[in-house]
């Protein structure tokens, strides 16, 4: 029989091109084999590093969003911080919380106790009457009523009682003009402004100048007049009345009545700190006797 060819290393044909078409060979895939050896022979000292890159790009390990290449260009910067007003507060202070629950507990409450607010409220019917609580506790008939009866008045103790009530009304109208311009806090949305007689402070709700003043004269009534014991809750029956018909008419709300109280209860104590008397006043005294 012929045998085989020989090629000159003295090796068959058939197995020559059998070795060749081995596990290496792009035949049988070894495309990843020659791949592997270029990426290590463009590591080797004196290897152009730019063809490397090229090499190391064109891979399939290598995906658009994948991880940006060394030395590929200029890093981007990380982004800057976010303005102040921009940031979330993640950790709010415990007292901020507490106030922001109590503002939301108010404005829920002082909204469920305004039933006198307008004429188509549940009591809307009741609306009169508040009206009328609201004028005997505004500052100009009181005002005008100690006035009166200081001009009408002909003793000396009359007179220095008198005198003290007319000054605590007019601090009564400074600290709360003052306070009210300075927090400027708007009154409830369901209020409607047909207040008696408002000035340009009176479009801010806090403190509740009514209830300041209620709290002031009752307080004051009750040490400087003698009266029975059914007056003197009468008194302060009209003090409460007064300030929570603020809240029922809508002009105010809890919180601005619950200040109210607190100041005018604080105002009668600068009152009688700074008494007036023809001792340390008596240049007004004497005024007012020659009048």
């Amino acid at each position: 029989m012929p045998s085989p060819r020989r090629n000159a290393d003295g090796r068959p044909l058939a197995a020559s091109a059998s070795s060749s078409s081995g596990p290496g060979s792009p035949a049988h895939g070894g495309g990843g084999r020659f791949e592997f050896q270029s990426l290590l022979s463009s590591r080797a000292p004196g290897a152009d590093p730019t063809c490397a890159r090229l090499r190391a790009s064109e891979s399939p390990v290598h995906r658009r969003g994948s991880f940006p290449l060394a030395g590929a260009g200029p890093s981007q910067a990380p982004p800057g911080p976010l303005p102040e007003e921009d940031r979330m507060d993640l950790n709010p202070s415990f007292l901020g919380i507490a106030l922001r629950s109590l503002l939301a507990i108010d404005l829920w409450l002082s909204k469920k106790l305004g039933v006198c607010a307008g004429e188509n409220s549940s009591w809307g019917s009741m609306r009169p009457l508040m009206k009328l609580l609201e004028i005997s506790g505004h500052g100009i008939p009181w005002l005008l009523g100690t006035l009166y009866c200081l001009y009408r008045s002909d003793s000396w103790a009359g007179r220095e009682v008198l005198m003290n009530l007319l000054f605590a009304l007019l601090l009564d109208l400074l600290l709360v003009a003052l306070i009210k311009g300075l927090v400027r806090r708007r009154r409830p949305a369901h209020n409607q402004m047909d207040m008696f007689v408002t000035l340009s402070v009176d479009k801010y709700s806090f403190p509740s100048g009514h209830a300041t003043r209620a709290a002031l004269v009752s307080r004051f009534i009750l040490n400087h007049l003698v009266l029975a014991i059914p007056l003197r809750v009468l008194v302060v029956l009209w003090a409460f009345i007064v300030g929570f018909s603020r809240v029922m008419l809508g002009r105010h709300n809890v919180t601005d009545v619950a200040f109210g109280f607190f100041l005018g209860y604080t105002q009668y104590s600068i009152v009688d700190y700074c008494w007036l008397s023809p001792h340390n006043a008596r240049v007004l005294f004497v005024l007012w006797n020659q009048q």
